[in-house]
């Protein structure tokens, strides 16, 4: 059986609308909003995995990539700078400051020597050659 769901062409739109500029005009000073999601595509090149990562906004000091096994995470911090000048006041805010993760695991192990990263444009890519499997033997049964 077919599930349904209510089509509704804008969403959170308004709700958002209503939320941020009418019912609360003013931020108040510990308000973030909520954290992004850094966003991956992995393709499969050459005995290699290529991540592509969108993390705009970050400086590539504070990037941290790490490998276990197929295991990869990535997780980034992302500085508040407060340039609040004087006789001015927020009157909403949408940008997220803190830190941001992702992790996830591949099929193969990864050869974490030969690993590489680049960062430019707000997007993280890595190349990740996949271990080379030790051949396999057979077993002589007894």
């Amino acid at each position: 059986m077919a599930n349904i769901s209510r089509y509704e062409p804008f969403g959170d739109v308004f709700d958002d609308l209503l939320k941020g500029f009418f019912v609360r005009p003013m931020a108040y000073e510990g308000q973030q909003a909520v954290p992004g999601r850094i966003r991956i595509d992995v393709t499969e090149k050459d005995g290699a995995y290529v991540v592509h990562a969108e993390i705009p906004g970050v400086k590539k000091e504070d990037i941290q990539v790490n490998i276990e096994g197929d295991q990869v995470s990535i997780s980034a911090e992302i500085r508040a700078e407060k340039d609040v000048k004087e006789n001015e006041r927020v009157l909403h805010r949408e940008r997220y400051y803190g830190k941001v993760a992702r992790a996830f695991s591949l099929g193969t192990d990864i050869d974490q020597a030969a690993a590489g990263a680049k960062y430019a444009d707000g997007v993280l890519e890595l190349t990740l050659p996949k271990k080379a499997n030790a051949a396999g033997r057979q077993l002589t049964i007894q």
